[in-house]
């Protein structure tokens, strides 16, 4: 149990709370996935402030742009403690994550983790970091479901090296094998996507899912493997999302439909949902991605917290176990999760979704879980 406590000096009563947000806002980062996160931040902070703030104080938000970097975040999270934020927030990126959790935690910071899955996000139990997407292990599970589901069983991984692809395809082997199912590995970092479809065509799979990054290669081995003739019959999978992003319809258009991928949305918004969902339309002039949610909800608990338990760091940690705050994707609480070594929404929602091909621009439901 963390028991440190500081009382506030005289000078911060009236000051602003300022947490610290990581978010990808240059490239090689998912971009687009950054400013739908920090969109619904600035959305919950406006409604938080418009409300009264913290006790009288102003919520402030210090954002750094991860790019997709760890040792960037790592730094990011360093600066932002010796500017004595409350805590930190956010990050897309699994990869980014972890190391910006593990530094956290290293320096006694608490750290809400948006929208990054990873199962690992800290090498051993912590208390100092919570997280409100669900793990990875969670949703490629009801993925590798869906897929079987389908009638796929012999599945083919367009895949570049990372420690994030290389768990979800582990975690798609384990739990195709009682199936009979089996996982064909194509390294998508290697093959061009010309001889990534010929290998496919050889290959005897049904389905090709692309553990890769957006837009390259993505977006090159979607278009080969949509123009491919041999390849017509192939169902192409994206679990980590790619498809949620605007850009992707925008660069793949038609090709860039009937692609399934996860989502963490309710099949149908509460109120407070469809009040978010209006104000974020409004803010990105686009409709808002579940990673805009996220980051609504990631804010609306800090806020819960900041206002119950104040803003000293240790007490900010001991609170997650006690959190209850209404989301735009249902009631959060945080509890332990076996094999999970934060603080975790157990139950947050998960869709397996696509584009209509009729209508690329609108989205089908196809499995929940």
């Amino acid at each position: 149990m963390i028991t440190q406590v500081h009382p506030p000096r005289p000078d911060e009563l009236n000051a602003p709370v300022r947490v610290g947000v990581l978010v990808p806002l240059a490239r090689p980062g998912w971009v687009e996935s950054g400013q739908h996160l920090l969109a619904g931040m600035e959305l919950a902070v406006s409604e938080v402030n418009g409300a009264g703030g913290i006790d009288g104080r102003p919520l402030e938000l210090v954002v750094r742009d991860t790019a997709a970097d760890p040792q960037r975040a790592a730094a990011a999270v360093e600066e932002l403690a010796g500017l004595g934020v409350a805590a930190v927030a956010g990050e897309y990126h699994s990869v980014v994550a972890r190391t910006a959790a593990a530094r956290a935690d290293a320096l006694g910071l608490p750290f809400l983790c948006s929208s990054a899955v990873l199962d690992a996000l800290t090498e051993q139990p912590t208390d100092w970091v919570a997280r409100l997407a669900p793990p990875q292990s969670r949703g490629w599970r009801i993925y590798a479901d869906f897929l079987l589901g389908a009638g796929h069983t012999r599945i083919a991984v367009a895949a570049q090296p990372s420690v994030y692809w290389e768990s979800g395809a582990r975690i798609l082997r384990d739990r195709l094998a009682p199936r009979d199912g089996t996982l064909v590995a194509l390294d998508a970092g290697v093959l061009t996507p010309t001889a990534l479809c010929d290998e496919l065509a050889d290959s005897g799979a049904t389905a090709l899912l692309l553990l890769a990054g957006h837009p390259e290669p993505a977006v090159p081995i979607v278009q080969a493997v949509r123009r491919d003739p041999r390849l017509a019959e192939i169902l192409i999978g994206a679990p980590a999302g790619q498809p949620e992003l605007t850009a992707w319809a925008t660069l793949l258009g038609d090709e860039g439909a009937a692609i399934p991928f996860l989502r963490y949305l309710p099949e149908r918004l509460g109120a407070l949902g469809e009040r978010v969902d209006k104000a974020l339309r409004e803010r990105l002039s686009d409709a808002p991605s579940f990673v805009a949610f996220e980051g609504y909800d990631t804010i609306t608990v800090l806020a819960d917290v900041l206002r119950s338990h104040g803003t000293d760091r240790a007490r900010i940690a001991d609170s997650w176990p006690r959190v209850s705050v209404e989301g735009t994707r249902g009631q959060i609480t945080f509890s332990r999760t076996p094999g999970i070594s934060v603080w975790q929404w157990a139950w947050a929602p998960i869709q397996v979704v696509d584009r209509d091909p009729a209508e690329p621009t609108r989205f089908r439901i196809l499995h929940t879980g």
